[in-house]
């Protein structure tokens, strides 16, 4: 392991000064929106009051948490917060790989570039206008609702049916980020060395052998990497889309964690207590997080740390 020492890095600072000046604004962005606000997670243990501040609130210990967990809530949000995320890594994390392979096995220039084009452009849209296509589509008198009717079934919105909610928001949120997520994957897949794949031609191996035992592996640790993210961040359903898309007839499997904190923190005042779900929230995707590397470092050399 490589030993630094005091005059190594003033050596090192003298040498690449500019780019330690450059990293100044990426580190303060880190401890203004990153790192001061874990100082907040102390709500978590009291009853706040604006009028008293965070430190002359009363502190209340663990009462938000047994609170929480004894909510008739509790169950319900953290079942739907776990189902959508699973459909999504299952659904969503391989999609953008999918695309990455399939663009790049495309010869014609004009013809990959308007794919690319196409499948980046809806990561551009705004959320709101997202959900308000999906409503439209997915409403009784919109396509896919008039497609039920033209083949013989009853025209009906998706929307007010519980079931439907997770497979609506996990393939709308696919057809938006498929394109931007496949970014990485392409620029990984170009870093593949050209020579393995002419020795595989000159041995006989065709495309999807190409594919399948060249191109895969090479960007597997790229794959490994972001696949530990995504765990990490497994609790962390988007509350946006879901509240945009929210009635009555689908609250028992759209309301998540995040949406719970939302009503909690921002519409009842209650920060104490929505500060203490989304503490709990952390520390389980932290696990997740931890778990997951931890696994990957003993199955493969591809880790976060």
């Amino acid at each position: 392991m490589k030993k630094y020492s005091i005059a190594g890095i003033k050596k090192d600072f003298k040498l690449n000064y500019l780019l330690y000046v450059m990293l100044i604004p990426a580190l303060v962005y880190v401890l203004i929106f990153n790192y001061y606000p874990m100082y907040g997670a102390i709500l978590s243990f009291k009853e706040y009051s604006p009028a008293k501040g965070i430190l002359g609130s009363k502190w209340v210990g663990l009462e938000h948490f047994r609170t929480f967990f004894s909510s008739v809530y509790f169950g319900r949000i953290l079942f739907n917060t776990f189902r959508i995320s699973a459909l999504w890594i299952l659904i969503s994390f391989p999609a953008p790989i999918l695309l990455a392979l399939f663009l790049n096995e495309i010869k014609i220039n004009w013809f990959k570039r308007v794919n690319q084009t196409v499948t980046y452009l809806p990561y551009f849209v705004a959320e709101v206008v997202i959900a308000s296509l999906i409503i439209s589509f997915v409403s009784e008198r919109g396509p896919i609702g008039q497609l039920f009717e033209f083949l013989g079934g009853k025209p009906q919105s998706l929307l007010t049916t519980p079931g439907n909610f997770p497979w609506i928001y996990v393939i709308s949120g696919v057809w938006q980020g498929i394109g931007f997520g496949s970014i990485i994957y392409i620029a990984a897949i170009s870093g593949v060395n050209p020579e393995l794949y002419d020795a595989s031609m000159i041995d006989g191996a065709g495309r999807l052998g190409q594919v399948w035992h060249i191109t895969l592996p090479g960007i597997m640790p790229t794959i490994i990497i972001l696949l530990i993210l995504t765990l990490g961040g497994i609790m962390n359903v988007g509350y946006t889309k879901i509240l945009l898309l929210y009635n009555a007839n689908i609250y028992e499997t759209a309301d998540v964690i995040s949406t719970f904190t939302y009503r909690k923190g921002l519409i009842e005042l209650n920060f104490g207590y929505s500060t203490a779900v989304g503490l709990f929230n952390s520390v389980i995707n932290f696990i997740f997080l931890g778990g997951a590397n931890y696994v990957s470092r003993r199955l493969s050399d591809t880790s976060l740390w």
